[in-house]
């Protein structure tokens, strides 16, 4: 048992100096990881738009895999089309929410790096998509999965899709209920708090 959990303040650090450094660091990693994210996001739909706007699709695995620009006015995978003026509240919202759970739910230990990267992939997928319905009033899509049609998407949606997958695969295994009750305290450990 740490020194935190035995002051009743499970995943905080007892010591509130050493607290203020660990998460200054995970602050400052987390911000840089999302801007390198971020940035990478934006250069790609930006070379869509000057290499694939107007032109046919590029091939790159015939009946396969395919980059075909796409203006999606909607969310993921075109989902909810012309719903611009509900995805800017929305996202911001979760926006407050990622940053919320990554300062101040999410323990400063090894055990929950994993927690650290989902929430900076989801922030960063959220923020590249966000940026464009400012920006365009649109979200430049262009990896197109011929073979199985599936719908066309973009980096942010891979670092949403992947932060999801990584989710359910640590919930499923990796991941105890203990863990989850030091991120989301029930009722009854918020009362005895």
């Amino acid at each position: 048992m740490s020194a935190a959990e035995k002051q009743g303040q499970p995943g905080l650090c007892a010591d509130p100096t050493t607290k203020k450094k660990r998460l200054w660091r995970k602050g400052v990693i987390g911000f840089f990881c999302a801007c390198v994210l971020i940035l990478l996001d934006l250069v790609t739909k930006r070379l869509a738009v000057i290499h694939l706007k107007d032109q046919a699709p590029f091939v790159l695995w015939e009946g396969v895999f395919e980059l075909r620009y796409l203006e999606n006015r909607g969310a993921a995978f075109g989902i909810l089309q012309n719903g611009r003026m509900l995805f800017l509240p929305m996202t911001i919202l979760l926006l407050i929410l990622i940053v919320y759970f990554y300062f101040r739910r999410i323990p400063c230990e090894r055990r929950y790096l994993w927690m650290d990267v989902i929430a900076v992939l989801f922030f960063s997928g959220a923020i590249g998509n966000f940026t464009d319905r400012i920006i365009n009033g649109y979200v430049v899509d262009f990896f197109y999965f011929v073979l199985i049609d599936f719908p066309i998407f973009n980096v942010a949606d891979i670092y949403v899709s992947v932060a999801a997958a990584v989710l359910v695969l640590l919930c499923l295994f990796y991941y105890r209920e203990e863990d989850f009750e030091r991120v989301l305290p029930s009722g009854k450990e918020r009362k005895s708090r």
